[in-house]
């Protein structure tokens, strides 16, 4: 166990390898577009108008008394495209 102390400490490279001042930019580029991404969204998210449960109920009251009233059902031999074959084509 302490030999692999030694050899870690030991094995230190000469020239250290990091992401330097180019991987530095990246990432600050990356969290700038974030944090403007994040902003717009919000920003769009707060124009939508969601309507409230009241309102909702509301309309559906108005929809019901401005349908008209239930039609007669047909039979299932009338209404369109119910003839016999061949029936009122010629």
């Amino acid at each position: 166990m302490t030999e692999f102390a030694v050899l870690a400490a030991v094995a230190q490279p000469t020239s250290p390898v990091g992401p330097g001042l180019l991987g530095f930019l990246v990432v600050a580029a990356i969290g700038v577009a974030l944090y403007l991404l994040v902003k717009s969204m919000n920003r769009q998210i707060s124009k939508i108008e969601v309507p409230r449960e009241e309102d909702l109920v509301k309309h559906e009251a108005s929809e019901r008394k401005s349908e008209p009233k239930s039609e007669p059902k047909s039979e299932p031999g009338e209404g369109p495209g119910s003839g016999q074959a061949g029936e009122g084509t010629r």
